[in-house]
């Protein structure tokens, strides 16, 4: 009898253990997603379509990323959908550029994705404002096993949308991760090359050696704790001499028509980085080996009046079929960024449907 109550002692303890396990899963899976009001934000709008949720996950490294996820209100959730990954500009957040592409796409039927890289927004690391091009390259997979463990997303179907300087990261993240199925950039920014010779080859050697000298000493600084400095490339001020590339960041950036200040973050600190981890840029380089992303299609768009638009072109080059290279007419760099307008997004959906569906 009394190895007959051990037994079954045993036996509820088991079953208790297995219901707690299972009650800590599904609170763990309740946590990921959390629908939230589209009313509180002001650089995107929802319309009454698609509903909107708070989602976070673990990446690689285990930094918690946070993302809003656009649902189509329509969507059978017991069949499995095709998926789009959305990330915004170098030092933007997601709230600025990717949510707005991401709520647009959603319209058009996708289940969207819109992520803060790590450092930056919501999502975690420290330093913040860092960069560090392995660790934004890792998000977009990690933003792929989110999607690929949904329920209602069809894993054979994700694509990815990266504006600005995400652009190259999406590059960079599809060349090792073959779920990614289709990639579309935006007025891509290669943080490598801009890092190493500036805009339209415009920086010298000599000039790239002695920001790399800069960084290496303030490194010392950091390391005794010293103060931290920033590229003020965008202060609240915007200076009298600023040339028309800085301008133009500076129109969206420090305006009503982009701003958007993160929680314990100030105005000033939003878009600047820091300075001895920008260096990091110099060892990035995303188009190397970018025809091996073949035969998924890559799509890249740009204005015809972008600065930018020398990337594009440089990937395009380089990319094997299929591919395509997008101009939009009479549009600058950041007029992608939010001016619905003009942002093609029937190309968009055309060039997903075609691919995801």
């Amino acid at each position: 009898m009394r190895v007959l109550k051990i037994i079954a002692l045993v036996s509820i303890m088991i079953l208790g253990q297995a219901c707690s396990q299972n009650s800590n899963s599904k609170n763990s899976k309740s946590k990921e997603m959390e629908k939230i009001s589209p009313k509180d934000f002001t650089t995107f709008t929802v319309s009454d379509s698609v509903e909107l949720y708070r989602v976070s996950f673990k990446n690689q490294y285990k930094m918690n990323v946070v993302g809003h996820l656009f649902m189509p209100k329509k969507l059978n959730r017991n069949q499995k959908h095709s998926a789009l990954i959305v990330v915004h500009p170098m030092g933007a957040v997601k709230e600025q550029a990717a949510d707005l592409y991401a709520s647009n796409m959603a319209n058009h039927g996708f289940i969207t994705l819109s992520i803060d890289q790590s450092f930056w927004g919501e999502s975690e690391g420290e330093p913040r404002n860092a960069v560090l091009p392995e660790v934004y390259v890792e998000n977009f997979s990690a933003a792929v096993d989110f999607l690929g463990t949904r329920e209602f997303v069809d894993r054979e179907k994700i694509g990815v949308i990266g504006i600005c300087g995400n652009g190259s990261f999406a590059i960079a993240a599809a060349k090792i991760d073959p779920r990614i199925k289709a990639v579309a950039t935006v007025s891509m920014y290669d943080m490598g090359s801009v890092s190493r010779n500036g805009i339209n080859k415009s920086q010298t050697l000599e000039q790239r050696k002695q920001f790399i000298a800069q960084t290496a000493e303030q490194r010392y600084v950091d390391f005794n704790g010293g103060e931290e400095k920033w590229i003020n490339y965008l202060p609240v001020k915007l200076p009298e001499d600023a040339d028309s590339i800085r301008r133009e960041f500076w129109d969206f950036y420090r305006t009503p028509r982009g701003i958007h200040i993160p929680k314990g973050r100030t105005l000033e600190l939003t878009q600047n980085r820091t300075i001895s981890t920008e260096v990091k840029f110099m060892n990035f380089y995303p188009f190397n080996d970018i025809e091996t992303i073949s035969p998924r299609p890559l799509l890249f768009i740009t204005g015809d009046h972008a600065h930018s638009k020398e990337f594009s072109e440089d990937a395009y080059k380089r990319a094997a079929e299929p591919k395509e290279l997008y101009y939009v007419k009479n549009a600058g760099h950041v007029d992608l960024y939010d001016k619905i307008e003009i942002i093609p997004f029937e190309k968009l959906d055309s060039f997903f449907k075609k691919n995801l569906m």
